[in-house]
């Protein structure tokens, strides 16, 4: 152990390398120095590790430390309120990592416990460097002729794509919106067929699209890829302070409950005026639909039950109904029909999101079904030397019917 404060101080804080935040990696030295104490607060600890030590007979202060994130960057107010509420009793005070290389606000919190006359002990363990070994290690054989690249070599490769590439120095972000988009999809698509392959390649494609314009930001001397990954990380760290705080949640509810509670205090939530903020306008219409009623339903406005909604779904029908019938045949696109269809699409997905189902992916499902089945008829004609058209529509349901059998 390293001793930062020479003499016999009145208490100490024995501050404890973690390591990567697997219990299996705990170093003994580590585990013991912290029993040794046998009361300790925590730093960005994993909720596993804090009930490792817990089970090893280690009391965890959880209110010692305001904000873990702020006192691991070396906030003084942070780490100067948490020297005050020190008492005459030893702590362990157990940091994720080494902290002699992944603590940055180790020299101010030395100073801060030396100013009260507080002896520090520092028990390395083991860095998170060994963490981001086994990340970045390959789970699959790269094929023949390929290579191993880092992050800083895909922010390169980028950087290099803008100056060498005529297309690529062409690109603005306005311009590569439609391939956001398609890259977005064609991750979706790849999840769903279930290819392990294809989902790897197309998380890159997407992954591509976010290096790219974190590139036009860096030109514009706007941002850099490293403050899109800080501003990502900030944000998760925030609004999870049951896995990276103090805090203890019961359920998923009290974690939606929480999350909604800090997006408000955050500056775009401020600006906010309604719940339904935020959702993006170009979003999917039956994404949309749902997203706006899983936001209202988190303030109470929702139906008790989904028989209820089936209700509300035949009445819908029945005014649609009522709507055509009192536009006549000769008007099939009136604007009343088209408000009440919509009524009607709207209650549908009310009824999904009730029954805990995606509306969009349970119609992405219909429309490959019908795909499957609508091609089917279509060979089984062309192998009869017929075509699909020339067709009865006794015939065509016939052959609907064999579709749903054999596709």
């Amino acid at each position: 152990m390293t001793r930062a404060a020479r003499g016999t101080p009145p208490f100490a804080v024995r501050i404890v390398g973690l390591g990567p935040g697997d219990p299996d990696l705990l170093t003994l030295g580590s585990r013991e120095s912290l029993r040794a104490v046998g009361r300790a607060a925590t730093v960005m600890a994993p909720p596993a590790l804090v009930l490792f030590l817990e089970s090893d007979g280690v009391t965890i202060e959880r209110g010692a430390i305001s904000d873990q994130g702020l006192f691991l960057r070396g906030s003084s107010e942070v780490i100067d309120a948490f020297v005050a509420g020190l008492d005459e009793r030893p702590l362990g005070l157990g940091v994720l990592g080494n902290p002699l290389s992944d603590f940055s606000g180790l020299p101010i919190l030395l100073r801060a416990l030396e100013r009260r006359g507080i002896g520090a002990e520092i028990v390395p363990g083991m860095p998170r460097a060994t963490l981001s070994a086994s990340i970045t290690m390959p789970l699959v054989p790269l094929p023949a002729g390929s290579v191993h690249h880092t992050w800083d070599d895909l922010v390169e490769i980028m950087a290099r794509l803008r100056r060498s590439c005529p297309w690529d120095r062409e690109q603005t972000h306005e311009s590569l919106v439609r391939y956001l988009i398609e890259e977005t999809f064609e991750v979706v698509e790849a999840i769903e067929s279930g290819d392990e392959d294809d989902i790897c390649e197309e998380l890159g494609d997407l992954l591509f699209q976010v290096v790219f314009h974190a590139q036009l930001g860096t030109e514009r001397g706007k941002f850099s890829v490293a403050d899109v990954i800080d501003s990502l990380s900030n944000k998760m760290i925030r609004r999870h302070p049951h896995v990276f705080g103090d805090v203890a949640v019961a359920d998923v509810d009290q974690v939606w409950a929480n999350w909604e509670q800090l997006k408000a205090l955050e500056k775009a939530g401020q600006a906010r005026s309604s719940k339904l903020d935020g959702i993006p306008e170009a979003l999917g219409a039956l994404a949309r639909g749902q997203k706006m009623q899983e936001k209202a339903a988190r303030v109470g406005f929702d139906w008790t039950a989904a028989r209820d909604i089936t209700a509300k779904l035949a009445e819908e029908l029945r005014e649609l109904a009522e709507a055509r019938a009192a536009a006549g045949p000769d008007r099939p696109d009136d604007a009343h029909v088209r408000e009440e269809l919509g009524d009607v699409l709207f209650t549908v997905v009310n009824l999904a999101r009730r029954l805990g189902i995606d509306a969009e992916g349970a119609m992405r499902d219909t429309n490959r079904k019908f795909d499957r089945r609508f091609r089917y008829m279509e060979n089984f004609a062309l192998a009869q030397g017929r075509a699909l058209s020339e067709m009865s529509i006794d015939e065509l349901e016939s052959l609907w019917q064999q579709a749903k059998t054999a596709a």
